[in-house]
């Protein structure tokens, strides 16, 4: 039952990333930066697309992902289309993963514990990466209506 809930908010969150970037009315103004706005929303859906490919595809999944997180935020005008495929990508590659999982399986420890701080379960992983990209998923909604403009 968690993994089924864990899985359908990963998707809703995806693709409502997905519909942030789609929704910009100037493409250049998804790598736009302003101020005190260091991260651009092209950079955080690279991250978000990097991080769930880690932690979810690699780790649990066993995709092969290898990740290159300072690209992730040096990478500049990848345009849209390609941010939607990785989006895309992601999606089926969390989806995949977590479909492989057995209810049981969130119980285990989380392969890369490093990156833990308490509870070291794959339950406490997901439940991490799904408030994760959340928060960048806000930090995109107020990135575009601040500065497609």
């Amino acid at each position: 039952m968690l993994k089924e809930s864990l899985k359908s908010l990963f998707v809703r969150d995806l693709n409502k990333v997905k519909l942030e970037i789609e929704q910009y009315q100037n493409e250049k103004n998804i790598w736009k930066t302003e101020n005190s706005i260091s991260n651009s929303a092209g950079n955080l859906c690279l991250h978000l697309a990097g991080n769930l490919n880690t932690f979810i595809g690699a780790e649990l999944g066993k995709t092969g992902y290898i990740r290159n997180r300072e690209l992730e935020f040096s990478l500049k005008d990848v345009p849209r289309g390609e941010l939607i495929r990785q989006i895309e990508d992601t999606i089926k590659i969390v989806a995949d993963s977590l479909d492989q999982l057995t209810e049981d399986d969130l119980e285990h420890n989380y392969p890369e514990v490093k990156v833990l701080e308490n509870d070291k379960s794959v339950k406490y992983m997901l439940i991490y990466l799904s408030s994760h990209l959340a928060y960048h998923l806000g930090q995109i909604n107020y990135h575009r209506r601040l500065l497609d403009i």
